[in-house]
């Protein structure tokens, strides 16, 4: 997967510290579609680099002016014509950085032990971890549910990073969007949900109601569709996408950094969609809040 070099990282750190805070947290919602919401300047700038799929396109980012660029070339010793287009600067920036990766790539030939390394990071596959944590995660929350008659399982916020956000989108007769931040309040609302309403999620782990993408630092997205039902009856039909981080302390132990659930009330939906609900998201629109 595409995604940025340390070059292009440290690269793009001089360019957008020279940006404004609204400018660099308006950039951070379009590149990750709205679906984060960055507290500050620090974390706005870490997303932009985590979910940008490659330097180039985030170079012709409009939010990325050609003055910008074009300071940042001068500082770094690059000398262009002030009448440069930005097309021209921003093709002169990439061969700066490619030239230093080269360089830098010469310097690291692997030893045996890193290429080893190497192999098993390239050999995860984030579908299988999408499979298994969605058959956990909906296991254990529909098991809070007293009318399924089931022991419940361990639930609670140990499952969430502490600054964890939930974005939940309901939308029946109107539309509601609530926003929680922080692992006790995030596994409380949703607890609510089945203990509470009595809901029970069905997710659809179909190819085409579960899509799952990595970044190369760390995070991984998964996007799930299904149905929720309550006693016999289907209410609507979810989506939601989680993103997932590797606790430090356990290499087998993901935590959940953040979730957007939207829910759709049987009136907004058509009756053929409901037997399994796919997901409305793409794996490339996975790819842009991921890569």
């Amino acid at each position: 997967m595409s995604g940025l070099s340390e070059t292009e990282r440290v690269g793009f750190k001089k360019i957008l510290s020279s940006m404004t805070d609204v400018d660099l947290r308006s950039l951070s919602d379009t590149v990750t579609n709205k679906m984060i919401v960055v507290e500050n300047v620090t974390e706005a700038m870490e997303t932009i680099l985590s979910f940008s799929k490659s330097a180039e396109e985030l170079l012709r980012r409009r939010k990325v002016h050609r003055d910008l660029i074009f300071k940042y070339l001068v500082k770094e010793g690059v000398t262009m014509p002030p009448t440069s287009e930005k097309h021209q600067l921003v093709k002169r920036t990439l061969e700066l950085w490619s030239s230093v990766t080269v360089d830098e790539a010469k310097q690291q030939q692997p030893t045996t032990s890193d290429s080893n390394d190497i192999k098993t990071t390239v050999g995860f596959d984030p579908l299988i971890l999408g499979q298994q944590f969605c058959q956990w995660f909906f296991q254990i929350l529909n098991s809070q549910n007293p009318s399924l008659g089931q022991q419940p399982q361990d639930w609670g916020p140990q499952h969430f990073w502490p600054d964890v956000k939930l974005r939940l989108l309901s939308r029946a007769t109107t539309e509601q969007m609530e926003e929680f931040q922080g692992a006790e309040v995030v596994s409380l609302r949703l607890l609510a949900l089945t203990s509470g309403e009595r809901l029970v999620f069905s997710p659809n782990l179909d190819p085409h109601g579960l899509r799952a993408v990595a970044s190369p630092h760390g995070l991984v997205l998964v996007g799930v569709a299904g149905t929720i039902h309550r006693d016999q009856f289907c209410l609507g039909i979810f989506e939601q996408i989680f993103g997932l981080i590797r606790s430090p302390l356990n290499e087998n132990s993901w935590k959940i950094k953040f979730i957007n659930l939207k829910i759709r009330g049987q009136d907004g939906i058509e009756g053929t969609e409901v037997a399994a609900p796919a997901l409305n998201y793409n794996s490339s629109e996975l790819q842009l809040l991921c890569s």
